[in-house]
């Protein structure tokens, strides 16, 4: 056994104790979803989350839960674009260059009602070594969900491609498009809304949305592809976990969703 305080000192090495004493200070150190004391003890299965900074700008908080040497990881909030479009610069991308010292490249993208692990790299290189071998290093990406209805575990494959208005549309026909391989597995459901665990292989524009919609259970709050209204989005990226190209180990990202429950405004 072991308390999170020490817990954060072996797992933070760049971290001082005064470091990780602020970050209690500061109720930035969360198990489970609920802010802990430095002494909590840690049970196996437990899901630590540390904001080791914050950013805001505006009306948004970006949350940096992973940072070394070579990359920088945040928390994007949902309603927020990943990198700019010809219609709108203000990004996550945007915000982090303007509060950080390094130089940053964009290694991938969240859909803009995503929230969730986005990670950047502060070296030009690195980045194109990991877009270049992407299936070999990302080793995996899960995301949560609410979805409306009840659903069973399982798979879903199809080919996804675009229509003439960059709506994606799904195809069991491998001529029409892209193969998108989806895994989902229930965590708990009520009579309402089910709380899944996905993981994708592939990582199509909209995957999972169309994924979830296409079963006749679309994400809560997915306007586009299933005409559910809510507060917001409710898919979030969790999980990113890549072998690093300078340690040659994996390194794993967890990213815990704070208002995602089947309790209250779910129910």
């Amino acid at each position: 056994e072991i308390d999170v305080f020490n817990f954060l000192r072996l797992n933070l090495p760049n971290k001082s104790r005064n470091n990780i004493k602020t970050m209690f200070l500061n109720r930035r150190v969360y198990v489970n979803k609920s802010l802990v004391r430095f002494d909590y003890m840690l049970k196996s299965g437990d899901v630590v989350y540390v904001i080791l900074r914050q950013i805001v700008d505006n009306n948004y908080c970006i949350d940096i839960i992973y940072e070394d040497d070579y990359f920088i990881g945040i928390n994007k909030p949902s309603g927020l674009l990943s990198v700019p479009t010809l219609k709108n610069d203000y990004t996550a991308y945007g915000i982090l260059k303007k509060n950080v010292k390094s130089k940053l490249f964009v290694l991938h993208r969240l859909d803009c009602d995503t929230s969730g692990i986005l990670l950047f790299c502060k070296n030009e290189r690195l980045k194109n070594i990991m877009q270049d071998n992407w299936n070999d290093v990302v080793l995996k990406r899960g995301y949560l969900a609410i979805v409306v209805g009840k659903v069973e575990s399982g798979t879903i494959r199809s080919y996804l491609y675009e229509d003439k208005n960059y709506n994606v549309r799904s195809s069991y026909n491998k001529n029409r498009g892209k193969l998108a391989i989806t895994h989902y597995q229930v965590i708990e459901s009520n009579d309402k809304y089910s709380l899944v665990q996905i993981f994708i292989d592939t990582g199509r524009k909209n995957q999972i949305r169309v994924h979830m919609s296409l079963i006749g259970t679309p994400i809560l709050g997915d306007k586009k592809y299933g005409n559910v209204k809510s507060d917001r989005l409710y898919l979030h990226a969790n999980t990113f976990s890549f072998i690093h190209p300078i340690t040659k180990r994996e390194t794993i990202i967890n990213c815990v969703p704070l208002d995602f429950s089947l309790k209250g405004k779910c129910q």
